[in-house]
């Protein structure tokens, strides 16, 4: 007899949410909590969860890594056309097709403000339609379908630029390429936070700011390399360039699993389950595993219902979901606040820094691979150190370090201070890949609740474009000659934006780390100040 109660409890689970007339309270799985045997599952699948460490997990979910990282690879094509952009407008030989005669050389040409701001701008203005279509399309199609429809659609806009012949027609490519860039970013850290267990979120959603550093790395290259040439192709090479991504990376995707999350959502449990075995190494997982992390799952999105029905961009707005939305947008916003744009122009910067062109190429190229190095640092920062931690360390540094680049720039100028500034803009560059870059992802992607991360991935990242267009045309303002020409002394404003961002996160960031998806809805629900998330303590049988 209580088998067959059991057996019907677990029917239930299967059965098709518009068969069963979900309406505004969508209540799925409103059997687990009432279920004693579904709890104790769900508690013995997040004790696991809580007990084992960051080894311990990659040996239990080697292939759950791999495709985090396959989705978060997916952002190299977003850096890699952001610092071609930055490099385009250093090439001599795009600076002499479109740019304008500044002096006192026979070869000092360099493009005009506008249109530097523009190439910048274009990108992001397509990216911001893209993540705002991101949320909507997820929830519909999941993760999956969502990206590799993206990487479809990227590989047709490359032809756009790679043809273009004028600066108009290469920003209107930017804006198209820049449409699937969103698709991208409002994929890649939900997806990962989800398919990996608790200890590797914040190490394998930190893989999205090591994309950005590869990315750059072969940009850095590209342009190095023709950075000598006099011809067209010293730019439409490195355009080319961009088709070595999006067909291997569609047929990786094409085979990954969905999030067990997404699945479990939208009431597909076997898919689901299969999903949680496809993640887990064999050796080491059972069917029995797989049922107490599904019933974990289960149980936080059960917990999550209760409070809403379906997912919509307005609940995103309403009561305790505004302050997890506030807390995306602003950590994402912060991003161009920082001293992250002198890193998205360094080449230019070295170069208004008094370097020669040829040495700023290869600053640009150690810098990028310095960068590359913090972001693997990351990793270990992030398993030692929570995300509160080396988000306002790593911000306070940085706003030191951008301060005394201003008054580097301020004194009587010369080859040492010129070095020095040049110097100055490599450590910032690369204490930014290590803290605040990486452990921005890990905080975005684990603030929202499960039920809206793919609308609030998608907001938060409309938020940092909604930043970053304005600031585009200000750091081009400050750093072009025909602009304000303040090269290093730029470093008073960003250094100024940064420290707003201290001050905010000191007050308003709480810390995730060691906190489950139930753990963080819990601390949400009950509204504690967020500098005493580490040390309140939550029970594993609360529910609310």
């Amino acid at each position: 007899m209580a088998a067959d109660s059991d057996s019907s409890t677990r029917d239930a689970r299967n059965s098709d949410p518009e068969v069963d007339g979900l309406k505004e309270k969508d209540m799925l799985h409103t059997e687990v909590t009432a279920s004693s045997d579904l709890m104790n599952e769900a508690y013995l699948g997040e004790n696991h969860e809580h007990e084992v460490g960051v080894w311990q997990s990659i040996k239990e979910h080697p292939m759950a890594c791999f495709w985090a990282f396959v989705f978060c690879f997916t952002i190299v094509m977003e850096s890699f056309d952001m610092f071609l952009n930055g490099n385009f407008v250093a090439l001599p030989a795009f600076q002499q097709r479109y740019g304008v005669y500044v002096g006192p050389g026979p070869d000092d040409y360099s493009i005009p403000t506008k249109w530097q701001s523009s190439l910048f701008q274009a990108g992001q203005a397509g990216a911001f339609i893209g993540v705002l279509l991101a949320g909507p399309v997820v929830n519909r199609l999941g993760y999956r379908w969502t990206t590799i429809m993206a990487l479809i659609l990227m590989n047709a806009t490359i032809f756009i630029s790679f043809f273009a012949d004028s600066l108009t027609v290469l920003v209107i490519g930017q804006a198209f390429e820049g449409v699937p860039w969103g698709f991208f970013i409002g994929c890649s850290p939900a997806y990962a936070s989800e398919v990996v267990p608790l200890a590797l979120r914040g190490v394998c959603t930190a893989t999205l700011q090591m994309s950005w550093s590869i990315g750059s790395i072969i940009v850095a290259g590209a342009t190095y390399g023709y950075n000598q040439k006099d011809t067209e192709w010293a730019w439409r090479a490195p355009i080319a360039l961009q088709w070595l991504f999006p067909t291997p990376l569609l047929i990786l995707v094409f085979f990954a699993p969905e999030s067990p999350w997404w699945l479990t959502r939208n009431g597909r449990k076997e898919e689901a389950l299969k999903s949680i075995s496809r993640l887990a190494r064999k050796s080491t997982s059972s069917a029995k595993n797989n049922e107490e992390t599904f019933a974990m799952i289960e149980r936080t999105i059960e917990i999550e219902k209760k409070y809403s029905g379906t997912p919509s961009l307005l609940d995103l707005f309403k009561g305790v979901d505004l302050r997890r939305t506030l807390i995306t947008c602003l950590i994402y916003a912060s991003q161009n606040f920082a001293g992250n744009l002198i890193a998205n122009q360094a080449t230019y910067f070295f170069e208004q820094a008094g370097m020669t062109p040829d040495f700023s190429f290869q600053l640009n190229l150690i810098t990028t691979c310095l960068q590359f190095v913090a972001n693997i640092g990351s990793w270990f920062l992030m398993a030692w150190f929570g995300r509160r931690t080396i988000y306002i360390y790593g911000c306070g540094f940085n706003c030191a370090m951008l301060i005394i680049l201003g008054i580097c720039a301020s004194i009587d100028q010369n080859s040492s201070t010129n070095y020095a500034q040049a110097c100055l803009g490599v450590i910032i560059s690369f204490v930014y890949a290590g803290t605040q870059g990486p452990v921005s992802y890990a905080i975005i992607a684990e603030a929202s609740s499960i039920r809206l991360r793919a609308l609030s991935t998608g907001v938060g990242r409309a938020a940092y474009y909604i930043a970053e267009i304005p600031m585009i045309y200000l750091a081009s303002r400050m750093l072009n000659q025909t602009g304000w020409d303040l090269a290093g002394k730029c470093g008073y404003v960003w250094g100024g934006t940064a420290f707003v961002c201290l001050v905010s996160a000191y007050f308003g960031l709480p810390e995730f780390k060691h906190r489950s998806y139930r753990e963080l809805d819990i601390l949400f629900n009950r509204k504690v100040s967020a500098r005493k998330f580490k040390s309140t303590i939550i029970d594993v049988r609360d529910n609310e």
